[in-house]
């Protein structure tokens, strides 16, 4: 026992080593192609994947979802009142209620902040530039931007790595099945809301939409396990939603209710969450999604009202439609159709030439974050610098537009916060159009380039500086070390070619040119996202003009398809560079020629357990492995089919690493071999306790007494495990194993001969992924080659 103790003190050195080396390591990111990660993968199936999480390196590992029919389960189910079953489904809609208001309410508070906060800052600017003051006013106005980013990105550098960037595709690998440590915690919460507030507010060219997914299901994953894990609530109902299943739907919640606060568009808050995050769904998560997004929506309009009344500082004007093109009647012809195709071919080119460009970034922003926290830091702030400098010093270099008498209603030139006419350094009766656009916050960027019935209000010139510099600024500014979003920064540089096309074609069309803004927008976002459905939703409840759909149905169907022929959508390529094992819905075609036997036959061999296991056995194995899973086997068992031989090896199902720490720590030891009674079961262990995945190995003192003492693994173990034919193809065991959402896949031989074990293997989410299939069989990259040119 001793030797097996410094092996594995030797091995947790090894490890530890190979983890600074891999941290260390940078790698040429012109060398590697769009699917190499940012961290070097090992040549092996058995080893343990590292993934940046936010921008921290962590051990990934797969998530329970799969149902543990062990005895104690089986008897709590049985046990259970009608009664009780309704409080379990009553206090499902309690929570998703819980993570609706919270959401809305969170999402309000951080409107208000930023409003308030950007609003002020460009009052006071303008004030500057109205008395001719330009360098005090750029000043003011560069030094304000680089505090409220170097208080967002200092917290996100030193308190939470995790909250920097959206959180949206840790969110879908973690709704795929992939555990994300420390994504979902209290102090990611608190950092990514204060981020958010800052980064947004500072000007820079990045959005709150994706934060606040991030910020929905951080509040899901809470209330869902009882606050924060130093200070848990311990109730006994909610430990029952303290398990892998519970957590990921109320997550799906948070998600849709983040959407919906971000866009105030509740049911494209549930296709988002259906179409971009989920995985996994079902008729009755729909419509928990569809009721927390409804409470989001109730606490907006509530907030909304209380703010018309100016309570709310510079924050109460608008309501839930964000960007209102309703007063413009949506005419177009056949010939129109061809303009709109047009949009959609350049929105599918521009989105995937965005994600490539945008890849090539992310890999060089890696080495400079490699480099330590300061420079993490630069980085933020340099970009911080330079945006303020373009947003400031652009707008000087165009001239200044007469204001056209005919825009009855308008108020031209305003020296407010917002309005469409700025005056900015213009004379009395002009006004600045980038400035207008430029020198406010990005909602309101948004608001008044899709203004409608204003044919001349911007010059050509100027949305191509505003189209150039967005382009320019989305692509630096989304990786550095703070909350970022990708809808609004896309939406932008959409929005402004879109409006410069409908300058060019206005002679030649009917449809107005913010409604031109509205298509670039959509297709921009759609080549580079490569959603619709949900897309769709959005845009027609952000704009409320339903006259809208089928020319934006059309749009993002083209977009898409277009940048489909390119490369994959923004989130994939970034879960591939963060080395997130995300398992795609579909197989490559090249895994039906391979089997699940010939991929168990590259792996270690199993580790399995008797039914009834010495404790030194359990506790070697658990100190020597990293497995999570293993098989239990009773030896000499007589089959109940009549006429095959006895003394037969059955399989009785799989335990998790996780009971057998469990039965260490209660001492669930007998000095003799044998069976223990339900009763006796029952009295130790309950099946919430065994819901739970705390503690380690190292946290489990075992005398040398205890060591020769035997545990009874029968009621613990998952008598149901999923099992497949060694004969199975990995595609077809791939698309099994990523439905049904599992951890351990058992394969067992086609033929079970005498001595045979009846389990040659298990597969995990790893061994199933395509790029750690070919690391092993490089063979298969050859015909992958073949299938792509055919």
């Amino acid at each position: 026992m001793g030797e097996n103790s410094r092996e594995f003190g030797e091995n947790t050195k090894i490890n530890h080593k190979m983890e600074e080396v891999e941290r260390e390591e940078e790698i040429d990111p012109e060398s590697n192609s769009l699917n190499e990660p940012l961290l070097k993968r090992n040549r092996t199936l058995s080893s343990n994947p590292l993934a940046l999480v936010g921008e921290k390196v962590s051990y990934i590992e797969s998530l329970d979802y799969e149902i543990n029919e062990n005895d104690l389960f089986k008897h709590d189910w049985r046990s259970r009142s009608r009664v009780q079953v309704l409080q379990y489904i009553f206090l499902k809609w309690l929570l998703a209620f819980l993570v609706g208001l919270l959401t809305g309410v969170i999402a309000t508070l951080i409107n208000l902040a930023i409003e308030n906060i950007a609003g002020y800052k460009l009052l006071a600017v303008l004030k500057y530039i109205h008395k001719e003051r330009y360098l005090t006013g750029f000043l003011y106005f560069t030094g304000i931007n680089f505090v409220l980013t170097f208080v967002a990105a200092i917290l996100c550098v030193c308190f939470a790595p995790t909250a920097a960037g959206p959180g949206i595709p840790e969110i879908k690998a973690y709704l795929n099945g992939v555990d994300t440590p420390n994504m979902y915690g209290a102090t990611t919460l608190i950092v990514k809301i204060i981020g958010s507030i800052g980064a947004v507010s500072a000007g820079l060219d990045l959005g709150k939409e994706g934060p606040l997914v991030h910020i929905g299901s951080c509040i899901a994953s809470l209330l869902g396990q009882g606050g924060p894990d130093n200070y848990r609530i311990k109730w006994r109902w909610l430990r029952y939603f303290n398990n892998d299943r519970d957590r990921r739907d109320l997550i799906t919640c948070g998600a849709s209710s983040g959407v919906c606060a971000a866009f105030r568009a509740p049911v494209g808050g549930v296709l988002f969450a259906l179409e971009e995050v989920a995985t996994w769904w079902r008729s009755a998560l729909l419509w928990r999604t569809f009721f927390s997004t409804a409470v989001v929506v109730m606490v907006l309009r509530i907030f909304i009202e209380i703010c018309h009344s100016g309570k709310c500082g510079l924050f109460g004007e608008g309501g839930l439609i964000m960007f209102d093109v309703s007063n413009v009647t949506v005419r177009y012809h056949v010939m129109d159709i061809v303009l709109v195709v047009v949009i959609g071919i350049i929105g599918g080119v521009l989105g995937s030439l965005y994600n490539h460009v945008l890849h090539k970034i992310l890999r060089r922003y890696n080495l400079i974050n490699q480099k330590g926290r300061l420079h993490k830091l630069l980085l933020s702030l340099a970009v911080a610098l330079f945006t303020s400098m373009c947003q400031y010093g652009l707008p000087f270099l165009v001239k200044c537009t007469p204001c056209d008498p005919s825009l009855l209603g308008s108020v031209c030139p305003t020296n407010g916060r917002s309005g469409n006419f700025k005056q900015f350094n213009c004379p009395p009766g002009s006004y600045n159009d980038l400035a207008t656009l430029l020198l406010t916050t990005n909602d309101d960027a948004v608001r008044n380039i899709f203004s409608t019935n204003t044919p001349q209000e911007y010059q050509p010139m100027s949305l191509l500086i505003f189209f150039v510099l967005y382009c320019i600024l989305g692509l630096i500014t989304f990786g550095i070390a703070v909350p970022s979003g990708l809808f609004l920064p896309i939406i932008l540089m959409g929005s402004g070619y879109g409006r410069l096309l409908g300058i060019y074609m206005g002679p030649h069309t009917n449809i107005d040119q913010g409604l031109f803004a509205v298509l670039g927008a959509a297709s921009l976002m759609a080549g580079s996202m490569r959603m619709t459905v949900s897309l769709c939703v959005i845009f027609l409840e952000l704009t409320n003009n339903l006259l809208l759909l089928p020319i934006t149905m059309i749009v993002l169907l083209i977009a898409k398809t277009v940048g489909d022929s390119f490369n994959p959508s923004i989130y994939e390529i970034i879960l591939h560079l963060k080395g997130l094992p995300f398992m795609d819905a579909n197989p490559e075609p090249w895994m039906r020629n391979l089997t699940v036997g010939e991929l168990v036959d590259v792996k270690p061999s199993v580790v399995t357990l008797h039914g009834v296991e010495k404790v030194a056995k359990i506790v070697d194995v658990l100190k020597n492995t990293t497995h999570n899973g293993f098989p239990v086997m009773d030896d000499g068992v007589v089959p109940p089919v009549v006429g095959q031989a006895n003394g037969a090896t059955e399989l009785h199902g799989l335990i998790l690493r996780a009971h057998l720490i469990q039965a260490l720590k209660k001492k669930w030891f007998f000095k003799e071999r044998r069976k223990t009674e339900d009763s006796e079961v029952r009295e130790r262990f309950t099946w919430v306790e065994l819901a739970e995945r705390e503690g380690s190995i190292e946290g489990v003192a075992v005398t040398s007494e205890e060591m020769e003492m035997f545990v009874d693994l029968h009621p613990l173990t998952n008598t149901t495990p999923f099992t497949v034919l060694e004969s199975m193809s990995v595609a077809k065991a791939m698309i099994l194993f990523r439905q049904v959402g599992l951890r351990h896949l058992l394969v067992v031989p086609k033929y079970q001969a005498s001595g045979v074990s009846p389990v040659i293997g298990i597969l995990t989410r790893k061994d199933l992924l395509a790029h750690n299939i070919l690391t092993v069989f490089p063979h298969l990259a050859q015909s992958k080659g073949r299938e792509k040119r055919n």
